[in-house]
């Protein structure tokens, strides 16, 4: 895996501009912040985006993968002021729980998810070297 930075350009803080890999993909459909039951055990953003990343984390070690493989996630959030607000709070639950690897990240503000109660949702590919 190789991180992609022109040269020149500031170094991003929590992300990748890009990433090169070879191997095995993988792909993680959308996570939200309920538990293994699909139940939410809070309406709090930073205690849903941790039970998010934790689903993540669990649905890469089905394929033998863990955060160290992520080459680009994709966050959908319901509030943009929020997120920015607590960037602080969810830097510390991102290296909690995923460590220092930073993939290439996209972040969009959408007006809803299909769970109501999701404050967050978060796609994830992943590449297991050959």
């Amino acid at each position: 895996m190789k991180h992609l930075q022109p040269p020149g350009w500031a170094t991003p803080k929590g992300y990748a501009n890009g990433v090169a890999a070879r191997g095995t993909m993988v792909f993680v459909g959308g996570q939200i912040g309920w538990n293994g039951a699909q139940q939410f055990e809070s309406d709090d953003f930073i205690a849903q985006t941790r039970q998010t990343l934790l689903n993540i984390r669990e649905v890469l070690a089905c394929a033998g993968a863990g955060p160290e493989h992520m080459v680009r996630m994709t966050w959908y959030i319901v509030d943009r002021v929020e997120y920015n607000a607590r960037l602080r709070e969810l830097g510390g639950v991102y290296r909690e729980v995923m460590g220092k690897h930073f993939p290439a990240m996209t972040c969009v503000q959408v007006a809803a998810l299909v769970e109501a109660r999701a404050q967050v949702e978060i796609e994830v590919t992943a590449v297991l070297p050959d």
